[in-house]
């Protein structure tokens, strides 16, 4: 029945979004994993496979899969709907150019990697959150994770203390065995693990009792890690084989470590300077004077000019973040505005007034400048 096909995209488990690309390798991936030559006499796994062949044959050709996206089975299946059942849209236009591919992957050539040679181990992620100054300044932390190690009472090699593994007889400590059949397409030769080793090439007859005879363990461990001065939010810290332990004498993976700066109450960073806001007061605008600045490295005196407006920013030169590659610092920039004085009592309030009274117009330059643009 029509109604029991499903979706060609999630036949190959790509989005209606997917490139060509990423359709043709999610094809040739789930080809590879139910090709009926590596499940004899498994008719799930060929009514697969024939699923599979029916969503690529539609998916990998633009016009029908522009019919598809508009009409659905109807596009592409003339059956559809009228008793065709599963495949009815399916006219052998197949590209076994494309399957040619996938069998030189395969056939005859050994299937996938060996599990009895060495295997590098799984690299590793972490997070690790910092104040804004260990950031700029750089800091030793630690880092706590769960990961895979060597075993310490077998040393790896899986086999309880007194015994070794051997070689499996089946494969000769290959980990793969072959097989030769008869398909429609030919004789092909097969390559898969060895049922008998499991494709490690060594059978362990009394295994590890702390590891089971796999060889590893899981470990809680706890590192030192020295964060550069500069590093900034987001970047990573990658530790070179501090990850996973490999296998079969394979290298451990790596550790990496993403990160998180916490955000600072007065400084803003955006690369190698440091941005913050500074109040002053109605009397430090008009007569200048000395103003105490924060900075990373602590309070600074700087003298403003008189006659400094809100809004204007000043440069300290060198007081921003060093960079990560260590030479130099970045800049700080501060921007001042001028505070409004509140709560004024009568007395401050009149002494305002006269003193706005001695004012004229050549005080008030942006004043004047908008007035006059204002009239013309």
């Amino acid at each position: 029945m029509a109604e029991q096909k499903r979706d060609y995209y999630e036949v190959l488990g790509v989005p209606k979004s997917a490139s060509d690309a990423d359709i043709k390798k999610a094809y040739r991936k789930q080809a590879k994993e139910c090709h009926p030559d590596l499940h004899p006499d498994d008719q799930a796994a060929e009514a697969r496979f024939k699923e599979i062949n029916e969503a690529y044959e539609v998916l990998s050709d633009s016009s029908k899969r522009s019919r598809y996206d508009q009409f659905g089975f109807a596009g592409v299946d003339p059956n559809y709907g009228a008793g065709g059942g599963f495949g009815g849209g399916f006219d052998g236009g197949f590209d076994f150019g494309d399957l040619g591919d996938i069998f030189g992957s395969f056939f005859g050539g050994g299937f996938g990697s060996t599990r009895s040679g060495p295997q590098r181990g799984e690299s590793l992620r972490t997070r690790l959150t910092i104040t804004f100054e260990e950031a700029a300044f750089g800091c030793e932390k630690e880092v706590s994770l769960d990961r895979v190690e060597q075993c310490g009472a077998c040393h790896g090699t899986g086999a309880a203390a007194g015994s070794e593994p051997v070689t499996c007889s089946n494969c000769g400590g290959t980990g793969q065995v072959q097989q030769r059949r008869q398909t429609p397409m030919g004789v092909f030769a097969t390559s898969g693990p060895c049922p008998k080793c499991g494709g490690r090439g060594k059978i362990i007859g009394n295994p590890c009792k702390s590891c089971g005879g796999t060889g590893q363990t899981r470990q809680k461990k706890t590192l030192k890690i020295n964060i550069p001065a500069g590093i900034d939010n987001g970047q990573i810290i990658s530790l070179r084989g501090q990850g996973n332990a490999g296998k079969n004498g394979g290298p451990a993976g790596d550790l990496q470590i993403v990160l998180t700066v916490q955000p600072h109450p007065l400084f803003r960073r955006d690369g190698s300077n440091v941005y913050c806001t500074a109040p002053i007061t109605f009397t430090q605008a008009v007569l200048g004077g000395e103003l105490e600045i924060p900075t990373i490295d602590g309070k600074v005196k700087y003298d403003i000019p008189e006659g400094t407006q809100t809004g204007t920013t000043f440069r300290l030169r060198g007081k921003g973040i060093p960079n990560v590659n260590g030479r130099g610092r970045g800049d700080q920039f501060v921007t001042v505005n001028i505070e409004t004085p509140r709560n004024l009592n009568r007395e401050q309030k009149e002494a305002l007034r006269r003193f706005g009274e001695t004012l004229k117009e050549q005080n008030y330059e942006e004043r004047k400048s908008f007035f006059k643009k204002f009239k013309k």
